[in-house]
C-alpha cells in the first residue's frame, strides 16, 4: 500500500486546497496517471499518480489541507481490472454489425418525423421593434401569443438568448453562496495588504497612438508571416518600460525589510485574466528580448494562464507589473501595486479624441496611462518623468532602437 501526500510544492506554500478528484474510490490507476487537482495560493496543478493500482480515497474535493497531509492510498499489488481488458478488445472489433443494423433501419415515415421549425406568427408593434433592435429575425422566434403571434416577452427573450445573457426569473429574490477559492482568497488578501502597507499614489499621462498603429497596419502581416505571432501593443509597452527603467532605477526597485533592492534586468509581470481569477506571470528579461520574443512569451503565459498550466516559477520575482485593462473596454483607471514591487503601469482603451496639435485640432488615437508607485521609494518628479519617458518612446517607436533619439547621439548633447 503506497500512502500519496501533498506534496511540497513551492517553499513560501504551506496550504493547498484540493479543488477536485480526477479518480473515483476503488478506481484502477496507472503509473503517472493525473489523480487531482491542486489549487495553490497562485496557480492549479495537477498530482501524478506515482504507482499503479487501486485508489482508496481519503481528502475529498474542496479539502484545505497542510503539506505532507494524506490524501490518498493506492494498493499497488492489486490486478487490473478484468473489465478495462474486455473494453480493450471491444475496441478492437470491426464495426461491421453497426453497419448491418443500419441497414435494416426501416424508413421513417414522413408524419413521424417532428417539425424543428418554430411556429412564427406576426409580431406585436412592440415586439417587432425589439427584435429589430436586437438584430433578431421574427421568423427565428417560437410565438406563444394567439395564433403564434410573437409578443413583447418572446421578444426579451430572444434577444437575450442571442446575446448569451441569462433568463431571468421575474421577481426573483433567488441567490447562491460559493466558497471563496484559495487563488481569489489570496488575491484579495494581497491587494489589502498593497493598500494598507504602501504609500500609494497614481500619476497620469496620455499617448499619441498614431505612430505605433501605423507600424501596426504596415509590418502587422510580414510581422506575423516571419514570427508565427501577432504584433500586438504589449511588446511596445514592454520595450518602452524597459528602457524607461534604465534611466529611473527607483520605479525598477523592491522593498525587502528595511532594504531597497535595486535591479539591472526587467522582469515585467503582466496581468492576465483567467477563468479562475487574475494571474500576474512573468517575461524574465524583457530587456533583452525583441518586440518578437516579447509577443511571443506573452502568448505563451497567457495560453498556459487560460488553461490553468503555469507553474510558481513563472508567477514570481517580477520587478515591475503592466496590467492592461483597455482590452475590456477600461477607459482610466488606478492599478494597485503588485508587492514587493514599488511601481505598476496600466494601460486602457485607445479612443479617437480630438487634439490641438500646431493649432490644429484633429483627431488621434488617444489612450490613457497610468502609474501607481510607493512614494516610500519614489518620489514624484521621478515618477513623472517615468511616465513621460515611457510616452515618448510610444510616440516616437524610432527611438526604442537606440533608446534615445539618433540625432541627440550623433550631436553628443
Amino acid at each position: 500500500m503506497t500512502e500519496v501526500k501533498v506534496p511540497a510544492l513551492a517553499e513560501s506554500i504551506a496550504e493547498v486546497t484540493l479543488s477536485r478528484w480526477l479518480v473515483k474510490d476503488g478506481d484502477y490507476v496507472n503509473l503517472d496517471q493525473p489523480l487531482c487537482e491542486f489549487e495553490t495560493d497562485k496557480a492549479s496543478q495537477e498530482l501524478p499518480s506515482p504507482v499503479a493500482g487501486i485508489v482508496k480515497l481519503v481528502a475529498k474535493d474542496g479539502d484545505d489541507l497542510k503539506i505532507g497531509a494524506l490524501i490518498c492510498n493506492i494498493d499497488e499489488s492489486a490486478a487490473k481490472p478484468a473489465e478495462e481488458k474486455k473494453a480493450e478488445t471491444k475496441i478492437e472489433q470491426p464495426k461491421k454489425e453497426e453497419a448491418k443494423k443500419e441497414e435494416k433501419k426501416e424508413p421513417v415515415a414522413k408524419s413521424e418525423v417532428k417539425e424543428t421549425s418554430y411556429a412564427t406568427g406576426t409580431p406585436s408593434p412592440a415586439a417587432k421593434k425589439i427584435l429589430d433592435e436586437g438584430g433578431v429575425k421574427n421568423t427565428d422566434v417560437k410565438g406563444t401569443g394567439v395564433k403564434g403571434r410573437v409578443t413583447k416577452e418572446d421578444a426579451i427573450n430572444a434577444v437575450r438568448a442571442k446575446a448569451n445573457m441569462p433568463q431571468r426569473e421575474a421577481f426573483s429574490r433567488n441567490e447562491r453562496r460559493e466558497k471563496m477559492s484559495r487563488l481569489r482568497k489570496t488575491i484579495s488578501e494581497r491587494l489589502v495588504y498593497s493598500k494598507n502597507s504602501t504609500a500609494m499614489l497614481t500619476t497620469f499621462n496620455e499617448v499619441d497612438m498614431t505612430a505605433i498603429n501605423k507600424i501596426r497596419e504596415k509590418y502587422g502581416d510580414s510581422f506575423k508571416k516571419k514570427n508565427e505571432v501577432g504584433l500586438g501593443m504589449m511588446s511596445f509597452f514592454s520595450k518602452a518600460v524597459c528602457l524607461a527603467l534604465e534611466k529611473f532605477p527607483s520605479v525598477n526597485a523592491s522593498i525587502e525589510e528595511n532594504e531597497i533592492v535595486y535591479h539591472d534586468y526587467c522582469d515585467i509581470s503582466i496581468a492576465v485574466s483567467t477563468p479562475k481569477g487574475l494571474v500576474v506571470p512573468v517575461i524574465r528579461n524583457a530587456e533583452s528580448l525583441s518586440l518578437a520574443g516579447i509577443e511571443k512569451k506573452v502568448k505563451e503565459l497567457a495560453i498556459k494562464g487560460r488553461d490553468g498550466l503555469l507553474t510558481m516559477d513563472e508567477m514570481t520575482g517580477g520587478t515591475f507589473t503592466i496590467s492592461n485593462g483597455g482590452v475590456f473596454g477600461s477607459l482610466m483607471s488606478t492599478p494597485i501595486i503588485n508587492p514587493p514591487q514599488t511601481a505598476i503601469l496600466g494601460m486602457h482603451k485607445t479612443q479617437d479624441r480630438p487634439m490641438a496639435i500646431d493649432g490644429q485640432v484633429v483627431i488621434r488615437p488617444m489612450m490613457y496611462v497610468a502609474l501607481s508607485y510607493d512614494h516610500r521609494v519614489i518620489d514624484g518628479k521621478e515618477s513623472v518623468s517615468f511616465l513621460v519617458a515611457v510616452k515618448d518612446f510610444l510616440e516616437n517607436p524610432h527611438k526604442m532602437l537606440l533608446g534615445a533619439d539618433p540625432i541627440d547621439l550623433l550631436l553628443d548633447i
